[in-house]
């Protein structure tokens, strides 16, 4: 058994590429071999979000403060809120991040196939973003 105790991982921005606004990144897991479980607790600033992206067994969001959004290619993305969970399927492409106005933090958690969590697309435009919620 391993016990991280809080305060000893510091925080840390994540790759720009794969983002658009201020996100800060705490580490929460990263399971050594054999198990597979990957776990974040992800704040994003108003406006910031996620690139395009699939993970490749699927990902799990628990929204733990604020007002966020989730989107799918070609849909209006919808509106996620503290307490709210979020199943994506394995492959399916989609962003997350928070409202315009509303900061939002959530924990993400996702499987590796081997080294993959995540395969990175292209970044969500302003017009995608910025589309009327469902």
């Amino acid at each position: 058994m391993d016990i991280i105790r809080a305060g000893t991982r510091p925080s840390h921005f994540p790759n720009p590429d794969w983002f658009t606004g201020t996100v800060w990144f705490d580490p929460i897991l990263d399971a050594p071999d054999p198990a597979r479980m990957r776990a974040l607790r992800v704040t994003f600033t108003p406006g910031a979000r996620t690139a395009w992206h699939t993970h490749p067994l699927g990902q799990t969001l628990w929204v733990e403060h604020g007002q966020g959004l989730v989107g799918l290619r070609d849909a209006p993305p919808r509106l996620i809120h503290a307490g709210d969970t979020v199943w994506i399927p394995p492959g399916q492409e989609h962003w997350h991040g928070a409202a315009p106005d509303t900061a939002m933090t959530h924990l993400a958690i996702q499987e590796a196939k081997g080294d993959s969590v995540a395969d990175w697309l292209d970044k969500v435009s302003d017009t995608d973003y910025l589309r009327p919620p469902a």
